[in-house]
């Protein structure tokens, strides 16, 4: 009967190792996949809240507000994200995509500086209807979005 006991304490510590070994594995993943900031996506009102770390890359989603958009000297472009509740300029050197717009859903790859955002990228939406979930549940939080057709 001693035997058995000693066997069950044995299967629970490896149980526990193999556990632990998971654990640190994906939280290295985890580590490895953000040191670029590539994945991590913040509303303006996320930006307004919890300031992002100097010289972060990071995806910054909302609308492009209405009557922000201003095509300035040479070809830096800027205009204003909103979540409707907080507000974040933005400035962008390069081409447009097709379908940006004011008023519509707009994620933008970049970092703060200074107060603005400087866009490294602009990510579009594929179709007028299209908007990206992290915009749309960023919109939900601040309750102001509707489903389309509603």
């Amino acid at each position: 009967m001693a035997g058995m006991k000693g066997l069950k304490k044995t299967r629970r510590i490896q149980i526990i190792i193999v556990a632990f070994v998971a654990l640190a594995l994906s939280t290295a993943l985890i580590g490895y996949a953000m040191k670029d900031g590539i994945n991590f996506f913040r509303s303006p009102s996320q930006v307004a809240t919890m300031p992002p770390k100097a010289g972060e890359v990071f995806r910054l989603g909302g609308l492009v507000e209405v009557g922000s958009l201003v095509r300035g000297q040479g070809d830096v472009i800027t205009f204003k994200i909103t979540d409707t509740k907080d507000i974040i300029p933005v400035a962008f050197k390069g081409v447009l995509p097709d379908l940006f717009a004011e008023g519509a859903g707009v994620i933008a790859m970049g970092q703060m500086q200074d107060g603005t955002f400087v866009a490294s990228e602009i990510l579009a939406k594929h179709d007028e209807k299209y908007m990206p979930k992290e915009v749309i549940d960023a919109l939900k939080a601040q309750g102001v979005y509707k489903a389309a057709g509603s």
